[in-house]
C-alpha cells in the first residue's frame, strides 16, 4: 500500500514567501456551511484532512480526487494493494470489496463508494437557496461566474452563483497559470479561483454547489430555472458563465478507458502518480502546454501529440521557450490518436502521422486536453440564440441572425454582452467571439454585471432588499 498527501507533494520544490503564503491560505478548507442564514468558512489544517482509499487505476477514487483538487481540499491518497491493506484501513476484506473506494472525513466518519454530490454533502458545500427572488443569478463558477458574483454581490445586487460540479471550470484545473497579471510565480488555477469563491462569499455571494438546471424559462421579465434537486430559481436577471467541455477524442473504446488512464483536461490531481512513467497529452493550447511542464517533473519523458505543424498559433511563447528547455518534453507535430488498447486499463495507444504511418506505443496514461463544445444545451428549448457550434450570440452579432428581429422584443439594441433575450446575459469561453482566455474572462464576468445593472435600471426601481 502507497500513501500519499497531495499538497506537500505537490510543493515540496517551492520555497518564496509568496508560496508559503499560498500554503497558509490553502490550509482553509473550502466548505460552505448554512449558519444562521450566512455562509462561513471552516478551517481545515494539515492534519485535519479527507483520505482518499482505493484500488489502483480506479475510476471512482479519480473522479473523487479530481473533484478534491479542484476544490482545493487537502486529501491523502492510499492506494491499496493487498486484503491486509484493505483490512488494516477500512476494516472490511476482499481488496475487490464493492463498497471501494472510500472516503474518510476529519471528523473520522467513512463513506463507502460515494457520489460527488455525497461528498460534497458532507463538506457542507450543498445548501438550500436562501431567498426566492435574486437581482442576477450566475450559471458558473469558474473565472467568468466567480468574477461576476464579485463585482454584482460588492456593488449591493443579491447574486447567487450555481455550479453543478466544482469551483474553478477549465481553468480549475490548470496546474498553473503564468500569465494572469499579479502573480509573477504562477498560480495553480484550482488556487486562483478558490481565492475568487472566498471574495465572492465575503461579499454575500450565495453559492449552490453540484445542482444542475434542466429547464429554463423567461416568464415576465425574470428567468426561471428549474434544478434538478426540485429547487425552483427565480432572478430578474442572469449571466451565462458555464464554460465549455473538453472535446473527446471519437475513437473507439473511449468510454471504457475514460478516468482508468485516458482522462479528459490537465489531470493535475494525476501528476505525482506519473513517476517513472511515460505520458502522452494531446493538444497544443496553454492548457496542455502547462500541463506538460506540470508532469514532466514526475514523469520519464512527457508527449504532446499535435494535430498541427507548429505551436506557434496556438502555445503562448514563453511555454514554447519553457517545453524547447525541458529536456524530457518532445513534441510530435502532425499527428492525433486513433486508438487505445488494453484489459480493463489503458495498456497502449495508437498514434498516426500526416502521412498515414501508424505506431502503437506503450502508456498508462494519456491526457486529452483538445478544443471544447460549451454548455448551452440548457437553452436550446428558449428563445437564446446560439451559433452552430451552440455558442451563445450576444451584442451586436446577433443583428446578423435571421431570427433575431423576430424574437427581439425592445426597442432598444441589446448591450455588448446580452443575448437574445433582455437581462440575460453570457460571459467567459460559453459566448459567441469571446477570447478563450482567463483574463478575459474576468473582464467579461466585470463587464456583464455593468450591464445587469443598467437592465435592473430600466426594469425596476432598484435591486432586491437584503
Amino acid at each position: 500500500m502507497s500513501c500519499r498527501s497531495e499538497w506537500s507533494e505537490r510543493h515540496d520544490d517551492s520555497s518564496t514567501e509568496e508560496t508559503a503564503a499560498l500554503l497558509d491560505m490553502l490550509r482553509l478548507h473550502r466548505a460552505n456551511v448554512a449558519r444562521s442564514g450566512e455562509q462561513t468558512e471552516v478551517l481545515m489544517t494539515q492534519s485535519s484532512h479527507v483520505k482518499v482509499i482505493g484500488l489502483p487505476h480506479s475510476k471512482d477514487a479519480y473522479a473523487i480526487r479530481d473533484f478534491l483538487k479542484r476544490g482545493v481540499v487537502e486529501y491523502e491518497w492510499c492506494e491499496l494493494t493487498s486484503d491486509n491493506d484493505c483490512m488494516r484501513e477500512l476494516g472490511i476484506t476482499p481488496l475487490r470489496d464493492v463498497r471501494l473506494p472510500a472516503v474518510i472525513f476529519p471528523d473520522g466518519s467513512c463513506l463507502f463508494q460515494p457520489t460527488l454530490s455525497e461528498i460534497a454533502t458532507k463538506l457542507g458545500w450543498v445548501v438550500r437557496p436562501r431567498f426566492v427572488e435574486y437581482d442576477v443569478s450566475i450559471y458558473g463558477a469558474g473565472p467568468a461566474g466567480l468574477s461576476a458574483a464579485v463585482y454584482a454581490a460588492s456593488e449591493g445586487l443579491r447574486a447567487v452563483v450555481i455550479e453543478r460540479n466544482a469551483v474553478g471550470g477549465q481553468a480549475g484545473t490548470s496546474s498553473l497559470i503564468e500569465n494572469y497579471m499579479g502573480f509573477p510565480e504562477g498560480i495553480p488555477g484550482a488556487e486562483l479561483t478558490e481565492r475568487a469563491r472566498q471574495q465572492a462569499v465575503k461579499f454575500g455571494v450565495e453559492l449552490l454547489m453540484m445542482r444542475e438546471g434542466v429547464h429554463a424559462s423567461f416568464v415576465d421579465g425574470k428567468i426561471r430555472v428549474d434544478l434538478a434537486d426540485g429547487s425552483i430559481l427565480t432572478a430578474r436577471s442572469n449571466i451565462c458563465a458555464t464554460g465549455i467541455e473538453y472535446r473527446s477524442l471519437n475513437v473507439p473504446d473511449e468510454q471504457k478507458f475514460l478516468n482508468a488512464g485516458l482522462f479528459y483536461g490537465a489531470g493535475s490531481s494525476e501528476a505525482p502518480m506519473c513517476e517513472g512513467k511515460e505520458v502522452f497529452i494531446v493538444g497544443g493550447g496553454n492548457s496542455a502546454g502547462q500541463a506538460a511542464m506540470n508532469f514532466s517533473r514526475h514523469a520519464t519523458e512527457v508527449t504532446l501529440i499535435v494535430r498541427g505543424a507548429s505551436l506557434a498559433a496556438t502555445l503562448s511563447q514563453y511555454l514554447i521557450e519553457r517545453l524547447e528547455k525541458t529536456d524530457n518534453i518532445k513534441v510530435r507535430y502532425g499527428s492525433k490518436v486513433t486508438a487505445l488498447h488494453g484489459e480493463g486499463t489503458l495498456e497502449a495507444i495508437e498514434i498516426q502521422s500526416e502521412r498515414g504511418e501508424s505506431e502503437v506505443v506503450r502508456t498508462s496514461h494519456l491526457f486529452v486536453c483538445i478544443g471544447g463544445a460549451p454548455n448551452t444545451e440548457w437553452a436550446k428549448d428558449t428563445s437564446i440564440i446560439r451559433n452552430p457550434d451552440g455558442y451563445l450570440v450576444t451584442g451586436s452579432d446577433l443583428y446578423e441572425h435571421p431570427s433575431f428581429e423576430k424574437v427581439w422584443p425592445l426597442e432598444r439594441r441589446p448591450y455588448f454582452l446580452e443575448t437574445s433575450v433582455p437581462g440575460s446575459f453570457a460571459a467567459g469561453d460559453v459566448r459567441s467571439g469571446s477570447v478563450k482566455r482567463v483574463a478575459s474572462a474576468v473582464g467579461e464576468g466585470a463587464m456583464a454585471v455593468t450591464f445587469v445593472h443598467r437592465f435592473l435600471a430600466e426594469n425596476s426601481p432598484g435591486p432586491v432588499s437584503t
